[in-house]
């Protein structure tokens, strides 16, 4: 059984970290987060320590590293704002355990090379949280695409809205310095999935930026892709709004559907069985779509409608 600690606790995705910790059969010894709303807690693991303040949670890792306690942990997951994943990484090393992040690793790709001299230095490792690629429908393409001999470059057209409400643009999400925006916030989900399937970035264009939605295109090494990400619920198809729905995903590859709405209950659980085995995703896996993410964060905004996708039409109309 291995030990772990977690920051970001009352955030949305660390009740799936402390899912995957007790489902792997591991223990959760102690969390942090400055909001306490972390009630979630018990349902997992009860009888572990909360901390709001970050300097009472690192001493209270180093005193059980020191004295070798029943409290000292072998793993660092880290599930806080994007600004602060950099600070806990480098936490994780200190204390000579490995560290478990998710995306975006961090905010501007130079930050990676120092964790690199990190890692070799404490001799432990940087997971990133890539669970899309253990996505069984997206391995399958993966799969199909690289068995595949193609003379040109697939067409690839990704469509992402997911409805947020007003508090969005209040929180630390809707702040470019500590989540990247939106393209780094939730488009490195799909960023990486692309390079994943097509190859590294050739050239890429931002068609049009705003709070609430940004889109252009990407020229990959074996595809071409027009993307749109969009958290303005405005922007949902009729059908999905009829429906009842506040999400819509829709990755077309050369105008074949890629269907993936299902499966995402356990991708961390199946993730932390990698990650004990040794076999999850590291830094090298993570640097090409950061790189990326702020790559498009600090391009010129310039339309080109030959490019763009389908949805910018509608939204110059509004």
């Amino acid at each position: 059984m291995k030990n772990f600690a977690l920051t970001g606790a009352a955030g949305y995705i660390a009740p799936r970290h402390m899912k995957a910790i007790k489902e792997t059969g591991n223990r959760l010894t102690a969390i942090l987060d400055p909001h306490d709303a972390v009630g979630i807690i018990d349902s997992y693991f009860p009888d572990a320590s909360y901390f709001k303040e970050f300097e009472r949670f690192e001493r209270h890792l180093d005193k059980a590293r020191r004295h070798n306690s029943s409290e000292k942990i072998d793993y660092l997951s880290i599930c806080s704002p994007n600004y602060l994943h950099d600070a806990h990484i480098r936490l994780a090393m200190r204390l000579g355990v490995d560290a478990i992040c998710e995306k975006p690793l961090v905010l501007n790709p130079w930050n990676l090379d120092l964790l690199e001299e990190l890692e070799e230095e404490s001799g432990k490792r940087i997971y990133n949280v890539l669970q899309l690629r253990t996505h069984p429908a997206l391995i399958e393409m993966k799969n199909k695409i690289d068995s595949q001999k193609v003379n040109k470059k697939y067409n690839v057209e990704l469509t992402y809205i997911t409805s947020r409400g007003k508090w969005y643009l209040y929180s630390w999400k809707g702040d470019v310095s500590k989540s990247g925006g939106l393209a780094t916030n939730i488009g490195i989900h799909f960023f990486d999935m692309l390079i994943w399937f097509f190859g590294e970035v050739v050239s890429c264009e931002t068609h049009y930026s705003s709070p609430t939605k940004i889109c252009g295109f990407l020229e990959l090494k074996n595809a071409n892709v027009k993307w749109y990400l969009s958290i303005d619920k405005n922007d949902l198809p009729l059908e999905i709004v009829n429906n009842g729905k506040l999400t819509y995903r829709s990755i077309k590859i050369n105008e074949e559907k890629l269907e993936f709405t299902e499966g995402f209950t356990n991708l961390h659980t199946v993730l932390y069985e990698k990650v004990l085995r040794g076999e999850g995703f590291f830094i090298k896996d993570a640097r090409p779509s950061i790189e990326l993410a702020y790559r498009i964060r600090n391009s010129i905004v310039n339309l080109n409608l030959e490019r763009a996708h389908p949805f910018i039409t509608k939204t110059r109309e509004k």
